[in-house]
């Protein structure tokens, strides 16, 4: 079986849950640390020559993540692409367990029966705690309606103010962020790299809790340990 992956939190599932499938990944694809196999450029931008250099049985793609044009020309040359749609937690453990099927892992792996425990056993949060979730700034862009890294935080009592607006990840300017008086600004480390001196002075006196990108949006291993790690950051801000 050979595989290319597309998405680096699809890497990461399928490099710890069928070792030596995976001949070719995105350069963003960082997880796990010692991947060692041809790189093929971004998510957006890949180089599609070397996808079909490596001659693949399959190509792991994500409907959001890379573009639909690309994967119509890797199709058009006979590549089979497995594409993804995750908009909640539910769906992501679905879509986990197709694509980990379909790049032949098995038995079902221990970290995906560890990830689904540790989001059942969560207890519901109270009480719960409003927020803005910037994902870039220049210009600023927030989690809108229906994404993954939303239902994360829903799950983890924190109800971000645009999740009913009608883009996914809308364009809203900082003081209309600043007026909407969250109780918490959330800053991931990804897509931008928010940092604590790049982020948080933009919406002061306001509270902003620093957290990881790949625990808030990557649906792969990462997610056993999510509730812990999100929970911890976010909880840190009101001690």
């Amino acid at each position: 079986m050979r595989v290319v992956s597309l998405v680096p939190s699809l890497t990461e599932a399928v490099a710890v849950s069928a070792p030596g499938v995976l001949v070719g990944a995105t350069d963003w694809c960082t997880h796990p640390a010692d991947l060692d196999v041809t790189r093929v450029g971004g998510t957006k931008n890949p180089r599609l020559d070397r996808v079909l250099a490596l001659a693949p049985d399959l190509v792991v793609a994500n409907e959001e993540e890379n573009r639909a044009p690309d994967l119509d020309i890797l199709r058009a040359a006979g590549a089979e692409v497995l594409v993804t749609e995750v908009r909640d937690l539910p769906q992501a453990f679905g879509e986990l367990a197709r694509v980990l099927d379909a790049c032949g892992a098995s038995p079902r792996p221990a970290w995906l029966r560890d990830a689904e425990r540790a989001w059942a056993r969560l207890p519901a949060p109270a009480p719960r705690t409003t927020a803005v979730v910037p994902i870039w700034r220049r210009p600023w862009m927030v989690l809108g309606r229906a994404t993954f890294a939303g239902d994360v935080l829903a799950r983890l009592g924190v109800d971000q103010l645009y999740a009913g607006h009608p883009d996914r990840y809308p364009r809203i300017p900082l003081d209309a962020l600043r007026a909407a008086a969250p109780d918490l600004v959330v800053l991931p480390d990804e897509p931008y790299r928010f940092t604590a001196d790049d982020g948080p002075e933009a919406f002061e006196p306001l509270p902003c809790a620093l957290v990881s990108g790949r625990h808030l949006t990557w649906y792969g291993p990462s997610l056993a340990e999510a509730p812990r790690v999100l929970g911890e950051a976010l909880r840190a801000v009101f001690r």
